[in-house]
């Protein structure tokens, strides 16, 4: 999928692959690549820094954890996230029945 195609969007994204609980950074790109079907297979340099302006705007809270040995970011929806990630549903739902209307094919009268 074109980098374009997801301008707009990634931030409801990643609001959504936190949803279920808290994620590291690659867990949150594995959620994205799961969920697509392999189509958000997004690399390294566009999810981190979004995932710091996400928390620099208070959508979600990063802590340090320890796993295997290392230190990694874990990330969690707050409050403000949850409010923000039920907006951008709703937003998406008009947005794409809007594009729905106008991409779908119009029928053509049977003509005998």
């Amino acid at each position: 999928m074109r980098a374009e195609t997801l301008k707009g969007h990634l931030d409801g994204l990643l609001l959504a692959s936190l949803e279920a609980g808290p994620r590291h950074g690659y867990a949150i790109m594995e959620a994205l690549r799961a969920g697509s079907d392999g189509q958000f297979d997004l690399p390294t340099g566009t999810v981190y820094p979004a995932l710091r302006r996400l928390e620099r705007a208070g959508l979600i809270q990063g802590t340090w954890s320890e796993g295997g040995g290392r230190q990694r970011r874990v990330y969690e929806l707050t409050t403000a996230g949850r409010r923000a990630l039920a907006d951008e549903r709703g937003t998406w739902r008009e947005f794409s029945a809007a594009v729905t209307a106008l991409l779908a094919p119009v029928p053509r009268p049977v003509t005998p």
